[in-house]
């Protein structure tokens, strides 16, 4: 029974921390998410240790669990990382997708539509959530859908921000309409270019969001950790205030 809660529970605060509810950096307390959640703290508890376990929580001997952050480093290094997962999550669905599983992505795709056409910024990240995750079963590939969906998970919030930041909708759904005719039509190189080229524009934008912060905004910590040409040293959470997280 405890087990069964602890799974509901940690569905419920990853929702949260990906829909940014939750920051890189909050305090988890036990006693508060139990109140919010109608729980117990033991079923909390080990809904904690499940997100740790996903690396979307950290928890700290004697000082309690909080929402996991990124370096810059690592926020750069897994954009590269989920293009290069998508583009070949949209190069195998381009080979082992059914005429079903054709429909649900543009079912899906037809979603993220009416969501761009309205401008509506929450709706559309949502169903853009479901449409990618459509590609990714597509594919047939559990051991890639795993490594892609962990990595999404990571950077999830940072990818809802960038869409909001640079009036990407419309142009989101146009890309997802690119790579859907090379699926339909059985093309693995397009689709998997042009997957990439469409999550490689998140990375770029991101680098230059994260390169154009005011002078000294890293200060506290040594200048040069967070250089692309460096061995990572630095587990400083991404900075989200400056760039209007909150």
């Amino acid at each position: 029974m405890t087990s069964s809660l602890a799974e509901n529970l940690k569905s419920k605060i990853e929702h949260e921390i990906l829909m940014f509810n939750f920051k890189p950096g909050d305090r988890l307390d036990e006693v508060r998410l139990a109140e919010r959640y109608g729980s117990s703290r033991t079923p909390v508890r080990e809904a904690l240790r499940l997100l740790a376990a996903e690396a979307l929580v950290q928890i700290r001997p004697h000082r309690g669990a909080i929402v996991a952050g990124l370096s810059v480093t690592e926020l750069i290094e897994m954009f590269e990382m989920m293009a290069i997962y998508e583009g070949v999550c949209a190069r195998l669905a381009a080979r082992h997708a059914t005429p079903r599983d054709i429909a649900v992505m543009y079912e899906a795709h037809e979603e993220c539509r009416k969501h761009a056409d309205a401008d509506d910024y929450e709706a559309y990240c949502i169903a853009n959530v479901r449409f990618h995750e459509r590609i990714y079963f597509a594919s047939r590939n559990s051991h890639l859908i795993k490594q892609t969906i962990g990595t999404r998970n990571r950077i999830a919030a940072y990818r809802r921000f960038q869409l909001r930041r640079h009036n990407r909708l419309k142009e989101s759904f146009t890309e997802h309409e690119y790579v859907l005719e090379a699926i339909k039509k059985g093309d693995g190189e397009a689709a998997d270019r042009l997957m990439y080229e469409h999550i490689s524009v998140q990375t770029a934008r991101t680098a230059s969001l994260i390169t154009n912060l005011p002078p000294g905004y890293f200060a506290e910590a040594n200048p040069a950790s967070d250089r692309l040409d460096q061995e990572p040293d630095d587990n400083r959470p991404f900075p989200h205030a400056a760039l209007g997280f909150e």
